[in-house]
């Protein structure tokens, strides 16, 4: 039994007792007969064996001597010759064409031969005989790998309350289930779905899952598409954020569960759901740095000396550590192109530029977090870069704020001579991404900001060629004649 289509889905199964197969008798059942007895047709269809029932017992499956239906199980005709060529090599081990003895006090556990069985389908024979009535009834199945064995299989299952014996794997349950969803075998389709809930599935095997699901009903397919289907629309970028906050907080092998996640990133199939993800954390991280810093630069000191120097301490590892999270997630958008949101909040932090330039013009900072100024620049770096290569595209008044809040922050760095001699190429990296983005401002602010810049000449001019190309640049441009058309 297949599931109709309308209102552009597929529509549940209706299991009332009857189904497709008894509305179309023509293509389906071609005889439902009764007769006094059980007798070998002279004119049965050519290539129709009868199934062995040697090892049959008494009363139970495919028993000839007490059974009163005759079951004809057969491949039904290819619609193309094309077909019958695949169709002939479907089993050489199956026969196509199966006589099956059945018993209608056990096959009625099927609501389809429950149906079929009854009087409004059979009639009455009206002739007064007292010989036991035999159904015979034909069956057709589709021709395609493993469906008369599959269905023998179901046939069998009626025989029994044991199913364990039977379904045990996936693929097992997910070839039978379609036959019992046809025949309307209740017990086998509760059998079937119960086992699928408690097992792992293949690729392929949830594909098959998911065909079958609009088959079942709510109730039956709940706990399979819990599994296959999120309950909230948000549920990727929720897995996506627990797993960068666990990779950045709660994992002690933090390097190998970044890279991973990073990998996870990089293939995910939305990138505005990334950039949601990635924007958030990074909102969550800077505001904890951002609160860290405040708390260290602004103290207070109604408490024990000790206890303040204690919290002095932590705030400082706090604001180091998220730091590094920080410089993480924006490599991680920086590498998505998803950077744009970033950008803005770095460049709208004067209060945080000047709670780092308090704190590291003070020297407590040296001998418990000495990395910090390190950290911060990285991440100044990193976006300053992408904005000065085009990777990030920020309006004017954004590359405006951006230099113009954190280049105080890194002549402060400069005036510290130990973490410029260790980090000399970070500085000097910095400074040459500062001096290309002043360069696309208009001469006036670019004016304004060169001159903040002079802190990056060294004692031997040839050691700053980006700072004498900046001024050239500059000198040049002002030198020229209003609206000129010749370049100097």
């Amino acid at each position: 039994m297949t599931a109709g289509s309308g209102g552009g889905g597929i529509k549940k199964r209706q299991r009332i007792g009857c189904n497709s197969r008894l509305s179309s008798t023509g293509a389906v059942i071609d005889s439902c007969l009764l007769e006094g007895t059980v007798t070998e047709a002279s004119h049965k269809p050519s290539g129709l064996r009868r199934t062995s029932s040697s090892a049959t017992i008494s009363g139970g499956f495919n028993d000839s001597a007490s059974a009163d239906v005759v079951l004809r199980l057969f491949l039904e005709p290819c619609p193309s010759d094309s077909d019958s060529e695949s169709i002939s090599t479907v089993d050489s081990f199956v026969q196509d064409d199966l006589q099956i003895y059945l018993h209608s006090d056990v096959i009625r556990r099927s609501k389809y031969f429950s149906a079929l069985l009854s009087d409004r389908w059979q009639g009455d024979s009206g002739d007064g005989d007292d010989s036991p009535k035999i159904y015979r009834l034909n069956f057709g199945v589709p021709a395609s790998t493993g469906t008369i064995d599959t269905h023998l299989t179901v046939l069998q299952l009626l025989y029994t309350n044991d199913f364990s014996g039977v379904i045990e794997s996936a693929s097992t349950a997910l070839s039978i289930l379609p036959v019992a969803l046809e025949l309307l075998f209740e017990d086998c389709v509760r059998s079937c779905v119960r086992f699928l809930e408690a097992v792992p599935w293949t690729e392929e095997e949830e594909k098959r899952v998911l065909s079958l699901i609009p088959l079942l009903r709510e109730e039956e397919s709940r706990e399979l598409l819990d599994r296959v289907s999120p309950a909230k629309t948000d549920s990727l970028e929720e897995m996506l954020y627990g797993l960068i906050v666990a990779a950045i907080h709660n994992h002690s092998n933090m390097a190998f569960v970044k890279a991973f996640v990073a990998k996870l990133l990089r293939e995910f199939s939305s990138r505005d759901s990334a950039r949601r993800v990635l924007d958030r954390a990074f909102e969550a991280s800077l505001k904890t740095v951002k609160r860290s810093l405040e708390e260290y630069s602004s103290p207070d000191f109604r408490g024990d000396h000790n206890e303040t120097e204690a919290i002095q301490r932590l705030n400082l590892h706090t604001a180091m550590t998220n730091g590094r999270h920080l410089l993480w997630l924006i490599e991680r958008m920086i590498e998505l192109k998803v950077a744009d949101k970033a950008v803005r909040e770095w460049s709208e932090q004067s209060t945080f530029t000047a709670d780092l330039q308090r704190a590291f013009r003070d020297d407590a900072w040296r001998n418990i977090v000495p990395g910090l100024p390190v950290v911060v620049l990285r991440c100044t770096c990193k976006l300053a870069n992408a904005v000065a290569s085009g990777s990030i595209l920020a309006a004017r008044p954004v590359r405006m704020k951006l230099v113009k809040e954190w280049l105080p922050v890194l002549i402060v760095c400069k005036d510290n001579v130990s973490v410029l001699h260790t980090h000399k190429s970070l500085y000097t990296e910095l400074e040459e991404i500062f001096l290309r983005i002043i360069s696309t401002f208009p001469l006036s602010d670019a004016q304004e900001l060169l001159q903040q810049c002079l802190s990056f000449a060294t004692r031997n001019v040839d050691d700053c060629p980006h700072l004498v190309t900046a001024f050239n640049t500059w000198f040049c441009r002002a030198a020229r004649p209003p609206q000129a058309d010749s370049l100097c």
